[in-house]
């Protein structure tokens, strides 16, 4: 069993893709506190949106990590959710933001939602170039069999 520690870019590119969460969860709040930058629906329903969007990104974040964790060796790992969507865990997280923004019935923290995927769909393009990198001729056949990136027959 190979012990896997990311290199310090990949490191760097985690901060930032948790840094949108982060700040949601800062400014998100302040809707609620100060009445400002209020989703224009119904508030309960925004929040019951939100809790039940959240809850679905938590399962597939969740999804990945404990099958990332129970299969990863180094190896190139195309079972389980990785059958369906090379990125799960780009998925969770974008879902997790869409789940904030809207329990927090706010028009910022869904803007930073908004702005986050692009960061995520960037940061997808360069990681495949390190994975097409180290894993060569294997990845490219893991592409061709799951085409779909973060979301099943759309991207």
């Amino acid at each position: 069993m190979l012990k896997y520690r990311p290199p310090k870019e990949l490191r760097a590119l985690f901060i930032v893709h948790y840094a949108p969460l982060l700040l949601m969860i800062m400014i998100g709040p302040l809707t609620a506190i100060y009445g400002v930058w209020k989703l224009p629906v119904d508030m309960w329903f925004s929040i019951i949106f939100g809790i039940i969007i959240f809850l679905l990104g938590t399962f597939v974040y969740f999804k990945w990590e404990i099958f990332w964790h129970k299969t990863y060796h180094g190896q190139l790992v195309t079972d389980g959710i990785f059958k369906y969507i090379r990125h799960p865990h780009y998925t969770s997280l974008i879902i997790v933001g869409f789940g904030l923004a809207f329990f927090f019935y706010s028009i910022a923290a869904l803007l930073i939602a908004v702005i986050a995927v692009p960061i995520m769909i960037w940061s997808i393009f360069d990681e495949e170039k390190l994975l097409i990198k180290q894993y060569g001729e294997e990845y490219k056949q893991f592409m061709k069999k799951t085409p779909w990136r973060i979301i099943p027959k759309i991207f």
